[in-house]
């Protein structure tokens, strides 16, 4: 069923090439980042499609309009959204001098493969309504949104280092990260002794 909710969420996957094939038009990394119109519209489209993560989920629900292929596609396009720029945002600041990102982001997508390994274990023993996105998972989300946001942004933004304020975000993510998938890891593992 392509509603205008599904719409959207089809083309936050379909951005994403657009995003890496950006991504590799930029300066590499100097410790004084070059600011150009690839690096803006870089930022702009990571923008773009993290918008219509809100956006497709509000209005399925405003118009009504929720469906089961926006019920597994939605999922399926915040973890590639996050996963890809992380990927890339590890390649792109040196683990030497940066090494925090990596652990960062190694977390980040090893609690989501877990989670989503988790959700499916719950539906395949009709127990899939036990593990129901909680609201710190969203918080979470958000989160690392706007620390991949900053962290590809770059350049000073109100006199204050957009590299900082992404890292900082970035740290508040994976604690969000590790806290939520803790709860439902408690959640699933009920269900084995059950």
């Amino acid at each position: 069923m392509m509603t205008i909710p599904n719409i959207l969420t089809l083309s936050r996957i379909l951005l994403l090439p657009l995003f890496v094939f950006l991504y590799y038009l930029q300066p590499s990394y100097t410790e004084t980042p070059i600011f150009t119109w690839i690096n803006f519209t870089l930022t702009s489209v990571y923008a773009i499609i993290s918008a219509t993560d809100y956006l497709d989920g509000y209005l399925a629900r405003k118009l009504n309009m929720t469906s089961k292929i926006g019920a597994f596609l939605d999922p399926v396009a915040d973890k590639l959204m996050v996963s890809t720029a992380l990927v890339l945002l590890v390649d792109f600041y040196p683990s030497d001098s940066h090494w925090y990102i990596s652990i960062c982001a190694l977390i980040i997508i090893f609690r989501e493969i877990l989670v989503s390994a988790l959700r499916e274990w719950m539906s395949s023993i009709g127990q899939r309504s036990m593990i129901n996105v909680l609201f710190i998972s969203k918080v979470k989300t958000f989160v690392q949104i706007f620390a991949i946001l900053f962290l590809l942004y770059q350049q000073p933004l109100f006199d204050l280092l957009s590299f900082k304020i992404g890292v900082i975000l970035l740290f508040c993510a994976t604690f969000l990260t590790l806290y939520s998938g803790f709860i439902y890891l408690k959640e699933g593992v009920k269900t084995f002794y059950s």
